[in-house]
């Protein structure tokens, strides 16, 4: 048997391996092939030729062709939120088109093209690092943020407007937990996110004034974030109403 026959098949068995993670790196495919680097180097560029694998960034690597699979396993840590966990939890119908990935740590490219997609990276401060769970996506583990956190997320890095967290709010009452999104909120000690939040689960009967009622600063806050600071001025929440919830 050749030398060369048995360098496919090892590669072959090595591929389908790899199969069960999102990523690699060129130094673990050096030593899953017991070849020094410049070796696996020009493998993996042969790989790459053959479409057999793909390098998301330098130095990574995946078998996979779903940007969202690959997703977290480009930066450490990281997880899913924003439109694409509203997508993945029903929250929402809108298909996005790119993936949105929370890190703590900057990194060179906070937006990588891959396939027909988009990866998206949004740097965050580590005290707004929770409300995720480690998830199987197609045979695959990926961290995603937990219904309550991407909705708390999508307040908090204004990415998704009031009127839409409303709307996703109304549709969703019986399938989000109330409770769990108020100790989120609170958690983040970003006071205008929690009078927008409070105002928001009152506005579709969900009682939120006590809990939060003592971290209701008396300034006013505007509910939409860009809007003009012009509107109803609600003096429970000290919330001025400048967008017209739907």
């Amino acid at each position: 048997m050749s030398d060369a026959y048995c360098i496919t098949m090892k590669l072959a068995a090595i591929l389908t391996e790899l199969e069960q993670k999102p990523t690699f790196t060129a130094k673990l495919f050096s030593l899953l092939i017991r070849r020094k680097p410049n070796y696996a180097n020009l493998a993996l560029h042969r790989l790459k030729r053959n479409n057999q694998v793909a390098e998301i960034e330098r130095g990574i690597y995946t078998v996979h062709k779903d940007a969202f699979t690959v997703a977290t396993g480009i930066a450490w840590p990281s997880y899913i939120s924003l439109w694409s966990a509203l997508r993945y939890h029903n929250l929402t119908e809108q298909v996005p088109h790119s993936v949105q990935v929370i890190i703590t740590k900057r990194k060179r490219n906070m937006k990588l093209k891959f396939g027909n997609n988009e990866i998206i990276f949004k740097r965050t401060s580590p005290k707004y690092f929770f409300g995720y769970d480690k998830t199987n996506y197609k045979g695959l583990e990926l961290f995603i943020a937990d219904p309550e956190k991407t909705i708390i997320d999508c307040i908090l890095f204004k990415k998704v407007s009031i009127n839409e967290i409303h709307e996703i709010l109304l549709k969703n009452r019986k399938n989000i937990n109330p409770r769990k999104l108020m100790n989120y909120a609170v958690s983040t000690k970003n006071k205008a996110l929690i009078k927008r939040l409070g105002f928001l689960l009152e506005k579709i009967g969900i009682d939120s004034y006590k809990t939060l009622q003592k971290h209701v600063y008396p300034l006013y806050t505007p509910l939409g974030y860009n809007a003009p600071k012009k509107g109803r001025h609600d003096n429970r929440w000290k919330i001025i109403e400048n967008v017209i919830l739907c």
